[in-house]
């Protein structure tokens, strides 16, 4: 952005610079001795540090808030910077803490420099890019810090909200602690409880076991001689058993022999059935061929009688109904010619025409009719 100015404008602006620059100086030079010895020692101060050490203690709205304007004018700009300026001097007449007047003297050091490059500028090209570029800057590194500062509050509303979960963790762990010692110490007494009845069981159980160890063995002793007969006892069954055994084997030999003889004669029995069984099956089938041939010819015969009979009976329906036929034409002939001749009867006509009769006769028979 360039702009034209007059040579007298440019003398102005660089008056109002220079006088700007020289109450800077001036209040740089009225700082405490221990600031300026600091200062002196080491004249870049880190922001972040000092915010970092003591953030929420220092916040200056007309610092925070004095280049948020963008596309300012140079007329803007200057106000800026004596505003800067006078608040820097209300900041000396107070008294205000070391980080406060730090943070004011690099304020008032960075303005002395804006002020210094921009003096030069206007008096070598009569530009004020100089001052645009320091106010983008600034605003930057003031949007950094902005968010720098937001980023360490929403940290420390997380850690508080931490350190809150974190006592309620501990408020119930210590009452877990505290259920859990009185359930050991419950548990202790149990334990106890359960060793003393442990070593009574113990003495019962082992008093029970060698009572039923001194039954076990007479009822085993007894169960012995019981065992013993038994095994006697079998013994001799198993001797009558093999005995038997013998004898029973002879038998079923004998009566296998006896078997054999009477299975040999059966099928020798059945050898010969079968062969007239054979024999009977071929005579049954030849008898079986023969009527069958004859079936045929029966079936045969009857196919043509009934075909006969079938004839038989059309001719004579067909002679009935010819007879029917002939009898009702019959009829109706002789119900034509009786109805034609009562017509001929009745008007006259044909043979039955009547003859002219006298009127006399006529007369006497109306004036008869009249009485």
């Amino acid at each position: 952005m360039t702009a034209q100015w007059s040579r007298v404008e440019l003398i102005r602006l660089a008056t109002v610079l220079q006088d700007c620059e020289d109450q800077l100086a001036v209040l740089g030079h009225i700082m405490p001795d221990r600031l300026k010895e600091h200062l002196e020692a080491d004249r870049v101060v880190s922001v972040d540090k000092i915010l970092k050490q003591h953030s929420g203690a220092v916040k200056s709205p007309a610092a925070v808030q004095q280049y948020q304007v963008e596309g300012a004018e140079p007329a803007e700009a200057k106000q800026e910077l004596r505003a800067q300026g006078e608040l820097s001097s209300k900041l000396e007449t107070k008294p205000l803490s070391p980080d406060i007047l730090a943070y004011a003297e690099l304020d008032r050091h960075f303005v002395a420099q804006v002020i210094t490059a921009l003096r030069k500028e206007l008096r070598e090209t009569g530009t004020f890019r100089s001052l645009l570029q320091a106010l983008a800057q600034e605003r930057k590194r003031k949007a950094h810090i902005r968010d720098f500062i937001a980023r360490e509050e929403e940290g420390r509303h997380r850690i508080k909200a931490l350190q809150k979960h974190l006592m309620d963790i501990r408020k119930t762990k210590l009452v877990e602690l505290q259920r859990r010692d009185e359930m050991i110490a419950h548990l202790k007494d149990q334990l106890q409880m359960m060793k003393a009845r442990r070593t009574l069981e113990k003495k019962y159980v082992t008093s029970c076991s060698e009572l039923q160890v001194y039954q076990g063995q007479k009822l085993n002793s007894q169960q012995e001689k019981q065992l013993e007969d038994v095994i006697k006892e079998l013994r001799e069954k198993i001797e009558e058993e093999s005995h038997v055994h013998t004898e029973l084997v002879k038998f079923l030999k004998e009566d296998q022999i006896s078997l054999e003889e009477t299975l040999e004669m059966w099928m020798e029995c059945y050898e010969r059935d079968i062969e007239n069984k054979q024999q009977e099956l071929s005579t049954l089938k030849t008898n079986r061929a023969n009527n069958l041939a004859r079936l045929q010819e029966l079936a045969k015969k009857y196919r043509e009688s009934e075909q006969v009979v079938i004839e038989d009976r059309l001719e004579k329906e067909n002679l009935r109904k010819q007879r029917e036929k002939e009898e009702t034409e019959w009829a109706s002939a002789v119900k034509l010619q009786s109805w034609w001749r009562g017509t001929m009867v009745r008007r006259g006509l044909g043979p039955y025409k009547k003859g002219k009769k006298p009127k006399a006769k006529e007369s006497k028979k109306g004036k008869k009719k009249k009485k």
